[in-house]
C-alpha cells in the first residue's frame, strides 16, 4: 500500500523538534529538525525531507547513507537520485512505487542521519533515542 500526504506529513511532524516550512514557495513542504531554544540566537532547522505533498505521484527526497544510497536505487526503480539536491546523500522517491512501510522507514532514516550532524546538545534536547545508545 503506498502513503498519502496526510500520512506522510504526519509521520514526519511526530518526531521531535520537526516543523514544515515553505522556504521555496506553498507548493512545496520542507521539513526541518530544531532543538528546543534555551535562548541566544536563533538557529535555522536541518532539512530532512521534502516534496510537494500535492501532487499525484507523491514524490518525497531524503537524506540517506551515502553507502546505502545506491544500493536502494538498484532495487528499486522507484527510488532515484534527489532531485536537485546532492545525489550522494538524497534520494528522491515515488511513493506510488515504494511500499507505505519503506517510505516511513527511509523518512525515519532521513530524520536520525540530520540529528546524528547535530551537536550532542541539541541531540539531548531532542530526546533522540540514537543518544541514548551512544552513552
Amino acid at each position: 500500500m503506498s502513503i498519502n500526504a496526510a500520512t506522510l506529513r504526519a509521520a514526519a511532524l511526530a518526531m521531535p523538534g520537526s516543523y514544515e516550512d515553505y522556504p521555496f514557495g506553498p507548493e512545496t513542504s520542507v521539513f526541518k529538525v530544531k532543538a528546543p531554544s534555551s535562548g541566544g540566537s536563533v538557529r535555522a532547522g536541518k532539512v530532512f525531507a521534502l516534496g510537494n505533498l500535492d501532487i499525484a505521484p507523491l514524490g518525497i527526497s531524503l537524506k540517506c547513507d551515502p553507502e546505502l544510497a545506491p544500493a536502494l536505487r538498484a532495487a528499486h526503480p522507484g527510488i532515484t537520485a534527489g532531485y536537485h539536491l546532492n545525489k550522494k546523500h538524497w534520494n528522491t522517491v515515488d511513493t506510488s512505487s515504494v511500499e507505505m512501510e519503506m517510505v516511513l522507514e527511509m523518512l525515519e532514516d532521513s530524520y536520525d542521519l540530520v540529528v546524528a550532524g547535530l551537536p550532542r546538545k541539541q541531540q539531548i534536547a531532542l530526546e533522540w533515542s540514537a543518544h541514548v545508545a551512544k552513552g
